[in-house]
Order: C-alpha cells, then structure tokens, then sequence
C-alpha cells in the first residue's frame, strides 16, 4: 500500500506528505497539535479524505462521527433519517474529492434504553443514503454506550485525478451548489422548541451528498473542492488556507434556502453538505446554466480568490463582519 504515491500526484497535492493547511478555530488548532505529534507518522494530512492506492487502485476514504446532543436530541429525528444523516455527513466526504463511493461501515453505540429494533431502523436509512450514491454497506460494530453515537466511514474509488483544497488559484471564482441557510433555520427552530419550516426540516434530516455533482464540475475544470459542513466562511477559510491564498465573499450574493432568515445566516449555516468550488475566472460564469440544466440545482457565483490569506467578506462592496460559525471547542 502506498499512501499518495509522489509520482503520481495530484494537482494541489504535496509529495513530500505535509499536512494541508486548515482554517483557523479550536478544533483545528487541537487537529494541528496531533499533526506535530504524528510528524512523519502522517501523510498528506487535512483534506475530505485519506488518499492511497492499494493494488494500482487509487482510493479515497474517510469517516465521520456523529453523536448524540452534539449533533442532534433524541427526539428530533427518526432512526432512519438519523441513519441517512450520518451517513450522508461521510459521503459528502468523497462528494468533495471527486471520487465514487463504493462502501460504507458504521460503528454504533447504543443505548440499552433504545428498542430492539432501532438500530435496524437507522441502518435502513444508512442502506438508503448509500444506495441513493451506488454504494454498498460493508459492515461495522455495535457497541453499548450512555449516547448514542454513529461512526461512519466510507470508501471510495477514483475514476480521474482528485479535486482536493489546494489546487485554486489567485483569480479564480467561488461558486456554491444549491441554496444555504435551511439546516441552520430548522436547528434554531429545533432548539427553541418550534416546529422547523418543512423544507428546511428536509435540508436538516435529508442532505443529500452530491457525488454527480462534484465529477461534473471535475470533468470541466474545477481547481479546488470542500463540502460545506461547518458553514460556507469556515470552509473558505479551509480552502483558502489550503491553497495559501484569501477568498473574498460577497455575501450579498449567497443563494438562500427559502427558510434561512438572511445571508448571515446562510453563510454560516453548517452541515449543509453542498459544495464549495474554485473555478478558472473566465469558466465559471459558462458553468452555471448547464449545471442548473443537468441537476434542477443552482450553481451561483459567490466569491473570488485572491493574493493574501483568510477570509473576507463584503456586502454590496463593503467589508463586513464575518458571520459566526460552528465550533466543537
């Protein structure tokens, strides 16, 4: 097994095996500290996904955890749906490389409250996220545990090069699938005690990992590519920090789920699973028809990247505020 093999490595890529370069916050100042103790130990660390080639195939692979009153209350959602959201949270990981997803397993831990027949429920809805991709569910654990926890990791196969953080340049245009700010609308709703807006209630119980989507755009040109899971400004900043250059948002423009409030709530609403993707200045803007064309979903023109570093963000020209995010810590 190789771990991203230098003579064949993708553009944006470092064969020398350092880390990718994150945005800045707690969490990822806590990510940063393992990287120094792994050191050498660690290979091309910081993007959506592991990279590496086992028998001349070239795979991606990911997890994702999901946990009880972190990421959801009991209560709010189905087990099914919880299945499909968890297992979504980890294939929109291969959604942001560019890869096909071929596998998914999931660790569980239960609670002994639970009925017997919940745990089947949530895989259910993790069978049907992954066929919706063409995936298969390999297998997983099944542990007793307080809360209920979800412990996804999916597999993936790569057909052409990865599209990964690294590779935007100074010039290039951000653009967004979809439309932002209904997952954070239903959880404020959800936690003051309202009944959420159904489709926003949809966008939060059933996000859907855009796999067609992510290769579509690879196949015409996309430099750099993240799913958008802890809000659009974060993951700018983990794209622009990446590439070692400033992305610049023009909040103003921010398609906005029918729910969200305004644009300040759509640039920081998380977990939204859409994505974020740096395209050549003069190509992005013949994208965006075709793309509502083949996928009834918008691609809209939100930013731009440019020489320097973070995030800035502008309303109608001027700079403004950045918007809060989510944070672990």
């Amino acid at each position: 097994m190789t771990v991203n093999d230098p003579s064949n490595t993708p553009s944006g890529m470092s064969p020398s095996g350092a880390p990718t370069a994150l945005g800045s916050g707690a969490e990822f100042d806590i990510i940063r500290s393992i990287w120094s103790r792994l050191g050498a130990r660690g290979a091309n660390l910081g993007d959506d996904c592991a990279i590496v080639e086992v028998g001349g195939v070239r795979l991606a692979i990911s997890s994702d955890l999901t946990l009880e009153d972190t990421h959801f209350r009991r209560g709010w959602l189905a087990p099914g749906a919880l299945g499909w959201r968890a297992a979504t949270a980890a294939l929109s990981d291969l959604a942001a490389v560019a890869a096909t997803p071929k596998g998914i397993l999931i660790s569980l831990g239960l609670s002994p409250e639970l009925p017997a027949d919940w745990a089947g429920e949530l895989m259910s809805g993790v069978g049907e996220a992954a066929a919706e991709v063409g995936a298969m569910v390999w297998g997983g654990d099944v542990v007793r545990n307080d809360r209920i926890v979800i412990d996804a990791i999916v597999i993936g196969a790569f057909e052409a090069d990865p599209v990964l953080r690294a590779g935007a340049r100074a010039g290039d245009l951000l653009a967004v699938t979809g439309r932002l700010g209904g997952a954070r609308a239903a959880l404020e709703d959800l936690l003051g005690g309202r009944s959420p807006d159904v489709t926003a209630m949809e966008r939060f119980t059933r996000p859907r990992a855009r796999i067609a989507h992510a290769q579509w755009l690879r196949d015409r040109g996309a430099r750099a590519m993240i799913d958008v899971s802890d809000g659009l400004v974060a993951d700018a900043e983990h794209l622009a920090a990446a590439s070692g250059l400033a992305a610049v948002i023009d909040r103003e423009l921010i398609p906005l789920h029918p729910a969200a409030a305004d644009s300040a709530m759509a640039a920081s609403s998380g977990e939204e699973y859409e994505l974020l993707v740096a395209l050549p200045g003069d190509l992005a803007p013949t994208l965006v028809e075709p793309f509502a064309e083949s996928f009834a979903l918008p691609l809209t023109v939100v930013g731009v990247m440019e020489a320097g570093q973070g995030v800035t963000i502008r309303d109608h020209g001027h700079v403004v505020a950045e918007s809060g995010r989510f944070s672990h810590f």
